[in-house]
């Protein structure tokens, strides 16, 4: 009878192989990138000329388009892991965008980062030590613990002191970062390449949008604001629809899910750190060591900076 394996055996085949993580770790990387200018980019749009519904077909129009080649080979819907991918659907299309986008219209930017890609991670690791069972390890529990407390250093000031009718916005940040863990604890268990989820995930949310989102589009370019709309078509659609979804989904593929979330810890630094060429905010004390503990939070959690582990 074959013996089991031993519980460091059995943390050894869970660790990615060292190719692979630094390929996941790329890949997150440039997507938080991405991610960070997202978010002042959203918000100057939403309260621009540019209602949350044009703003998301333009994001979801790109990638419906480019990786048609990718989800026409699965058909308008997958043949098998369906309930799994229309978890992603509510986690990264069109409703999920919507939800983000008008919580935006209440609360600053700033806040933005540490209660929903700061939120994010919290929630899965939760998840996936509660329900699908998986052990942390004492360091890897202190990088959430790490980030939990940057979240709250960035994002407390606006919890605490919110301004008229942010609590709103606040509520929502929170449902699309529940909704984003769910994304992605299930983009794994749908059977689906990256280019193919978000492809069809980005067909279906623009067929959703284009009644309510493509009028905007052609109000806004017939009232002089084409660049605006094209702008928002590179940022929404091609970097943050197409290049940073697919980048992300390649590093919970390489990383696991919980390791490839830790690392949108960053986003709120990274927004923070955007925000000053861009709108003029400088970080004051709490704001740096938020964004220090949110750093070291990512480096632990993620499990991707310590040599894999084996057997003792």
């Amino acid at each position: 009878m074959e013996k089991p394996l031993a519980p460091a055996a059995t943390r050894a085949a869970a660790d990615p192989p060292l190719s692979d993580r630094f390929v996941g770790i790329g890949c997150a990387l440039l997507a938080i990138a991405i991610w960070g200018g997202w978010i002042v980019s959203t918000r100057h749009a939403v309260h621009g000329h540019l209602p949350p519904a044009t703003v998301g077909w333009l994001r979801f129009i790109v990638p419906a388009t480019v990786l048609a080649p990718a989800w026409i080979r699965v058909g308008l819907w997958p043949k098998s892991g369906l309930v799994p991918f229309v978890l992603c659907f509510f986690g990264a299309g069109g409703i999920f965008f919507l939800v983000v986008a008008n919580a935006m219209r209440f609360v600053p930017a700033a806040d933005v980062g540490p209660l929903l890609p700061g939120t994010m991670p919290l929630i899965v690791a939760a998840i996936s030590v509660l329900f699908l069972r998986e052990r942390l390890g004492r360091l890897r529990a202190l990088g959430f613990l790490c980030i939990a407390f940057g979240v709250l250093t960035l994002g407390g000031r606006g919890l605490l002191f919110p301004e008229d009718g942010a609590w709103r916005g606040h509520l929502l940040l929170l449902s699309g970062a529940a909704m984003w863990a769910g994304y992605t604890l299930a983009f794994r268990r749908t059977g689906m390449k990256a280019t193919e989820i978000v492809g069809l995930v980005g067909l279906w949310s623009t067929l959703i949008l284009t009644p309510y989102g493509l009028p905007g589009v052609i109000d806004a370019v017939s009232s002089g604001y084409g660049t605006e709309v094209l702008v928002q078509l590179l940022i929404q659609g091609l970097l943050s629809g197409v290049v940073a979804l697919v980048a992300f989904g390649i590093a919970i593929e390489r990383l696991g899910s919980s390791r490839a979330a830790a690392f949108t810890g960053l986003v709120p630094a990274l927004a923070a750190l955007i925000a000053v060429p861009v709108l003029g905010e400088h970080p004051d004390a709490a704001a740096m060591i938020g964004v220090a503990a949110t750093g070291v939070g990512v480096a632990l959690a993620s499990g991707a900076f310590g040599a894999p582990r084996a057997s003792r």
